[in-house]
């Protein structure tokens, strides 16, 4: 039995699950929609606000996808009830963050400046005080988009081991290199 899979999934109030005929789930909650298909061996059951996931079979393939749609249902649930937020660092002299609408400017200490054209699911806030680094919070009902769209910005400019510059998430700790010591002769 897949350990990830036979967990229950308790609905929060207001989230609702719909799934039809063709394997595709629906939940819908107070921020939003999302929909997900889902393999024809994998069904799922509601009661009493508690949904299961139940395979058919104890085959390799279907114990895999049984933990697989469990996780993703339940970060859909999490997502359109509560949802998620990335916090990200740019660590950096002169490194600078900010956001018109959907679109994210990045100077990052290149010659030029990156325009990051953010998808419509995620919403960006841009804060630069003095004295700190500048911070970008990503938002989104959408676990996945929201994480890829992360890494994508960390991968502008990766932080390097000697000083630590660079895009970091906000509770990360990167390990650091000791630079060139001078040799003594």
């Amino acid at each position: 039995m897949s350990r990830i899979g036979k967990l229950p999934i308790q609905l929060p109030k207001g989230v609702q699950i719909n799934v039809s005929d063709k394997n595709i789930i629906t939940v819908k909650g107070a921020l939003g929609e999302l929909k997900q298909t889902v393999d024809p061996s994998i069904t799922f059951k509601v009661e009493e606000n508690v949904l299961t996931v139940e395979r058919h079979s104890e085959d390799k393939r279907h114990k895999a996808l049984h933990g697989l749609y469990r996780s993703l249902v339940n970060n859909m649930v999490l997502g359109v009830s509560t949802g998620f937020k990335i916090t990200q660092e740019l660590v950096g002299v002169g490194y600078k963050a900010s956001n018109n609408g959907q679109l994210l400017e990045l100077t990052l200490g290149y010659s030029h400046n990156f325009v990051f054209e953010l998808p419509k699911e995620i919403k960006a806030e841009t804060i630069t005080e003095r004295g700190k680094n500048p911070t970008i919070i990503l938002s989104s009902i959408d676990k996945q988009l929201v994480g890829q769209v992360a890494a994508k910005i960390r991968s502008l400019r990766k932080p390097e081991p000697y000083k630590g510059k660079g895009i970091k998430f906000a509770n990360e700790v990167l390990r650091r290199k000791a630079g060139k010591s001078a040799s003594a002769k």
